[in-house]
């Protein structure tokens, strides 16, 4: 191989590792999105979101969690690492920073009075390589101990 060639792979990996570093920095600037019209946000169009609420689209839907799972919601959460940024009667938000580039997600719930809609997605970026779907499976295996 010329290092000519060396020279510019090196350069690409260097400029991905940077334009991962800056969308990491540029998602612990934001926050959950909260309650739209009293229900969780839909997923945007982008793979790296799973919502219960109903209308979503089956690629990202996922089951919602039982009624009596919500009060030991915020301890779970903070036993897989994530950060409860808030919380009322009815609504939690809570925050995972992944380790390498330090990308946030986000994880919100909604207790209704049949079960709790959840939704975990990424704030920024495309694809989450499947770690908001894996997370909320984690929790719901977590709440079944």
């Amino acid at each position: 191989m010329s290092s000519d060639l060396v020279i510019a792979l090196v350069g690409l990996v260097l400029l991905a590792i940077g334009g991962l570093a800056v969308l990491g920095m540029q998602s612990r600037g934001g926050e959950a999105l909260g309650l739209i019209d009293g229900a969780l946000a839909d997923c945007p169009a982008s793979p790296n979101c799973v919502s219960s609420e109903a209308g979503t689209p089956d690629d990202k839907k996922i089951e919602p969690l039982a009624i009596s799972d919500w009060e030991s919601l915020p301890d779970i959460i903070e036993a897989m690492g994530g950060v409860v940024t808030a919380q009322d009667d009815s609504y939690l938000a809570a925050e995972f920073t992944s380790g390498t580039f330090g990308f946030v997600d986000d994880l919100e719930a909604r207790l209704t009075e049949t079960n709790v809609h959840v939704r975990s997605g990424s704030r920024v970026g495309h694809s989450d390589a499947g770690v908001n779907a894996a997370r909320v499976a984690d929790l719901r295996e977590r709440l079944a101990e």
